[in-house]
Parts: structure tokens; sequence; C-alpha cells
């Protein structure tokens, strides 16, 4: 072929876009991906094992990462995973000539066992590592998911009641007497064992917080009324905390923070729903309290907290160390905590407590204070638990146990409900405002020691974001 005819060739070519016939299309071939009864197999392994973590109070973007590790890690580079914080979705893509396999699991149930969750994380970091296959994987994650509690139920009940006695030392920086650690863990552990009972009968746990509530403040009001107790309202800010302390903020605020915030609505809208329970069991037991009793009621007071005058602030500080030490180790007890989390949720209930305390002396303000003494817990404990191959979330769970606001709530409650004060509002507002305050001080932390864990010297790898649970560094995803 000669020189002018090969010129003309060139000049006659059109674009190859415009010689594809009408209706036609280029084909993209997806990866090579293992059979499919194999990636049937994989999807279903990412979604148990991420529902797992939903059921712990784990954040959407810690699930889509652990997901994504584990799919990427049996052959399966292109997913997508949607987390609604009812219900996971994983797609795997295949290219345009074959449809995506979807599947989706929905959370129904939310029984927070962190035994169960530090034995998912030993898990994912075997498969990460390439020490399972899927189907040895997806039998041991059997295995985990269907093995009884560690222990026996009454020793999570005895658990909780130690934290409200805990709660009350707390609350109340030693004094009191021994009435109202008594009285606060009495009513926690006849609370508990209601709710138990409850429970078998598919009870909404709305109401459940209401029984809980108003069994909670009933005790504490007759105990006063009998003149056995001094301060019902410790007892009662104790049983409280202890029934809001399921239901945490730092998953809530890690959402938010991360961008997912259809599932950090729908952890608020819970929260907002069970604590609407738990006052309405609250108010009525106090109205009726205030009603039937007359006289004798009289004289409780919305703004006498009864905190005892205690001669020696060093002893007071040491007090309110060991009061938040054991409230956090009663709470991962009550959670099926193994003994290694169990002494470092202590030791971040005992960091939180006196942080707070010390600030508080230093006339900081309690939300400011509250954020502080987290960002603290979530930063010590953000480096220690990776080290101790601890989920991060036990550790951020229990330190903010001790800070939750039982006591502003009370007293919201009672202000409105029985004084008929319009402060009331402001102090249920400043009650939420401490939660937000405590999460987000959390997922600081948590976020502030991935340098130091990644090496100070390596500032220059990119940080995930917040993570409390599943895979700390991010997997590499292939988006051609």
């Amino acid at each position: 072929m000669g020189i002018t005819q090969r010129a003309r060739g060139v000049l006659r070519r059109r674009d190859p876009e415009a010689t594809i016939p009408p209706g036609a299309r280029n084909v993209v071939f997806g990866p090579a991906l293992p059979d499919e009864s194999t990636v049937h197999l994989v999807l279903d392994l990412g979604l148990r094992i991420g529902e797992v973590q939903m059921a712990s109070g784990a954040g959407a973007s810690d699930v889509t990462a652990t997901i994504i590790a584990v799919v990427n890690a049996y052959g399966l580079p292109h997913c997508e995973v949607d987390v609604i914080y009812t219900s996971i979705t994983v797609s795997c893509y295949r290219g345009t000539e074959l449809p995506p396999i979807t599947s989706l699991r929905v959370v129904r149930n939310r029984s927070i066992d962190y035994t169960r969750l530090a034995d998912v994380e030993d898990l994912l970091r075997r498969i990460t590592a390439n020490e399972l296959s899927a189907a040895e994987a997806y039998a041991e994650l059997d295995r985990i998911t269907t093995a009884p509690h560690p222990f026996p139920r009454w020793v999570a009940t005895v658990a909780w009641a130690g934290m409200a006695a805990s709660l009350a030392v707390l609350l109340g920086g030693g004094g009191g007497g021994v009435m109202l650690p008594v009285t606060a863990a009495a009513a926690t552990a006849l609370v508990d064992r209601i709710g138990r009972l409850l429970n078998k009968r598919a009870l909404p746990f709305f109401f459940q917080q209401a029984v809980g509530g108003a069994v909670a403040t009933s005790i504490a009001v007759t105990f006063y009324a009998l003149g056995w107790l001094d301060n019902p309202q410790l007892a009662v800010a104790a049983s409280i905390i202890v029934l809001l302390s399921g239901m945490t903020v730092v998953g809530s605020m890690q959402d938010a923070i991360t961008g997912y915030n259809v599932t950090a609505a729908g952890r608020m809208a819970e929260l907002a729903l069970m604590s609407a329970g738990l006052i309405a069991g609250v108010v009525l037991s106090l109205y009726i309290g205030v009603r039937i009793g007359g006289d004798t009621m009289a004289g409780l007071d919305a703004t006498d907290i009864g905190r005892a005058q205690v001669l020696a602030p060093a002893l007071s500080l040491s007090l309110q160390v060991l009061a938040g030490a054991s409230t956090s180790a009663c709470f991962a007890l009550a959670s099926y905590a193994p003994p290694r989390p169990l002494l470092v949720a202590g030791i971040g209930g005992a960091v939180a407590a006196g942080m707070h305390a010390v600030l508080m002396l230093a006339d900081v303000h309690t939300v400011l204070a509250g954020a502080v003494a987290t960002t603290v817990v979530g930063f010590v404990g953000g480096i220690i638990a990776r080290r101790l191959r601890i989920p991060s979330l036990v550790i951020a769970v229990s330190g903010v146990a001790p800070l939750l606001p039982g006591l502003a709530t009370y007293r919201g409650l009672y202000e409105l409900s029985v004084l008929g004060s319009p402060s009331g509002a402001t102090t249920l507002m400043l009650a939420a405002a401490i939660g937000l305050a405590l999460g987000a001080g959390v997922v600081l932390g948590e976020y502030l020691a991935q340098p130091v864990r990644t090496r100070l010297g390596r500032l220059e790898r990119r940080i995930s974001g917040p993570r409390l649970s599943g895979p700390l560094r991010p997997t590499k995803r292939r988006l051609d």
C-alpha cells in the first residue's frame, strides 16, 4: 500500500465511539472473582461480622471498613457497603456484562457481649492475615455467635448493682452513708430482673425503660419517706445512669463525625425514645409519691443534690477515682467483657473520673470538663487497646459510664414534674449537652491517637478516621 493510500485511510478514519451501532455500548469486564457460591459465602461472612459489631455499638465507619477488609481478603475487590443502622447491604460489582451480587442483613438483636466482640476482632485479624479460608472463617464465626455468654446471667445482675452502688458513691462524694449505695444497688438489681422478665414477654423496650425508671424512683422515694435515706436524688440518678449506659452516645457521635448521618440520626432517635420512656417512668413515680406522701415528701428539694462535705479534698479525689474505676469495670462485666478488657476498662473509668474531678476543682464548666476527660480516655485507650488487642470500643463506652449526666437528668425531671419550674427544660438541655460532649470527646481522643499508633515519624500515612472497632488501617480500594 502506497503512502497516498495510507494518508487517505487516516483522513477517512472516524472516532471509534461514532462507529458503535445505535443502542450498543462498550463492555467493561469486571475483576476475576471466585465462583458464585463462594462470593455469596464471603458476602454473608462479612455481613455477619458487621452485624456483631453493630449490635455492640460500633460505628458505621468501623462496620464498613471491616466488611471491605473481609471481602477484599477473599478476592472481592469491588464491593460497596451501605450501613443504615437497622440493616447492612453489600453489593459485589462484576462488570457491565453481569448483574452485581447483592446481600442484605437486618440487625435485630442489640444484646451487648464484649467477649463475642473481642473474639470477632481476633477472627478479623486472622482473616486479613490470610490464615483462614472462607469456609473455615464462616465456621469459626458460627461458633462465636452461637456460644453462650461466658458467665451466668446473675453475674451481670450483680455487676449492674455494683455499678449503681459505685455511681451513688461517686455522685455523693463519698458521703450519704451506707444506705445510699445499698439502695441504688438493690433498686438496680430489681430493675434488671424485672426487665429480663419483660424482655421474655417481648415488651417493647420503651415500656421496659418506663417500668425501670418507675421502679427505681419508687424505691428511693419510699426509703426517703420511711426515713431510711437522706438523698433519694442520688439513688435515682445512679439508677438513671445504669439504665442509660447501654444506649451509648459514642457510636452516635462517631457516625455523625464520620459522615454517616442516616445512621447517626437513627441512633439519636433510639436514644431519645428510650430516654423518653425513662423520663415517663421517673415523672410518674415522682408525681404519685408527692401526691401520696404529702407533707412527708415536701422536703425533697431538687436544689439540694445531697453532696456530703468531705474534710480532706485528697480523700474526695481518691474516692472519685476508685468509684469511677469500679463503675467502668462493673459496666464492662455486665456487658460480658473478658478479664483483660475488664481491667483496662476500670483504668479508663479511673482516668475519666479523676480528670473530671480535677477540672471541676479548677472551676471548669461541666460540659468542657466531660469533653476533656473523655478525650484523654479516648487518646490513652486508643493507644493501649491496639497494643493489647482489645477493641477500643470497650474502653470508650466503659470510660464514659461514670460521667453520664444522670443527676442533671433527674434534676430537670424533678423541676418540671414536681416543682413546675421552667428551669427544668434548661437543666435537661444541659444533660443533653454533657452527653454529646462525652461522645465527641471519646471520638476526638481516638482520632488523635492514630498518629501515635502509626509512629510519629510516619505522619504522611493516610489517617483513616476514628477507629473504635475493626481494622485500624483502611483497605486500599481499586477504583479501575
